[in-house]
């Protein structure tokens, strides 16, 4: 089925890495180097600077925020109005962190880019950090290009993350104790698509963001694509299922990824559809 979209929000520079928590849209306004929150509708909340470009977002189970800072490859916990540190990343990754998930017992699993891509460096397998309660960084997979979205099951047994420069969902199990086992594909990609973020709903599909594709896509275990949302005129970065009913489908789009582009244009918005199947699992 092929989805329609409209917008709710505009005006922002590169929106990324959508949550949707107590009631409202957060995401990192990421060249603008700010976290933002919306209600339902579109209007903001509120909105914090995060030093060294925010990315992907979790929460504790104290219910305190955490944030990635790209640039710093730091992770940051929100107490009150200020921003502390949490973890550092940098004895895993070795170019700018990404993405996250943050799982039911507070593990926070991070990707990143592992190359300097703005820069013109060349492609290189990267891995991803783990970051557990006492705060202990631990590389939990290598050979990964680009580890980026990604998602927790409802259960919290198994860790999907989108290779955004390999065009395919990889699963993990999660162990007990934290590492990662069982490796393999949840879904090859067409040629083409680069999937960024991601989301889960409750018959397991993924959603993925294909920016150079201009549309999100809905994909099954196994690699049969279901459904999609077009995005004609931009690019279309992540998603995430929210509402009341987590049934609508947040898309965080922009004309283009260059950061002095973005901050320039501010044509970054929150396009919107209605979709048939709620969210499920983490984030």
């Amino acid at each position: 089925m092929e989805y329609r979209t409209h917008t709710i929000a505009r005006g922002f520079a590169f929106p990324e890495g959508p949550r949707w928590h107590a009631g409202s849209l957060w995401f990192a306004d990421q060249h603008d180097a700010r976290v933002r929150r919306l209600a339902p509708d579109g209007q903001l909340l509120e909105e914090f600077p995060v030093p060294g470009r925010p990315s992907g977002m979790g929460w504790l189970p104290d219910g305190s925020l955490l944030v990635v800072s790209m640039l710093e490859r730091r992770l940051y916990r929100r107490d009150g109005d200020a921003l502390r540190l949490y973890a550092d990343l940098s004895s895993v990754h070795p170019a700018h962190s990404n993405d996250m998930v943050v799982d039911a017992t507070g593990r926070a699993w991070v990707g990143n880019i592992g190359f300097d891509f703005h820069g013109g460096e060349s492609t290189r397998a990267t891995a991803i950090a783990r970051v557990d309660r006492d705060r202990g960084v631990h590389c939990a997979a290598t050979d990964l290009l680009c580890p980026n979205g990604s998602v927790v099951t409802p259960d919290g047994r198994t860790l999907i993350v989108a290779e955004s420069l390999a065009s395919r969902l990889t699963a993990f199990t999660i162990e007990a104790d934290g590492t990662l086992g069982g490796r393999r594909v949840f879904a090859a990609l067409p040629e083409g698509h680069v999937p960024d973020g991601i989301c889960l709903d409750a018959e397991g599909c993924v959603w993925y963001a294909s920016p150079y594709s201009h549309a999100v896509f809905r994909v099954r275990d196994g690699g049969e694509i279901t459904d999609s949302a077009p995005i004609a005129d931009a690019m279309p970065y992540a998603c995430m299922l929210g509402g009341a009913d987590r049934c609508t489908l947040f898309i965080c789009v922009a004309p283009d990824h260059d950061p002095e582009q973005t901050v320039k244009l501010r044509g970054g918005r929150i396009d919107v559809a209605t979709v048939a199947t709620p969210g499920a699992g983490l984030p």
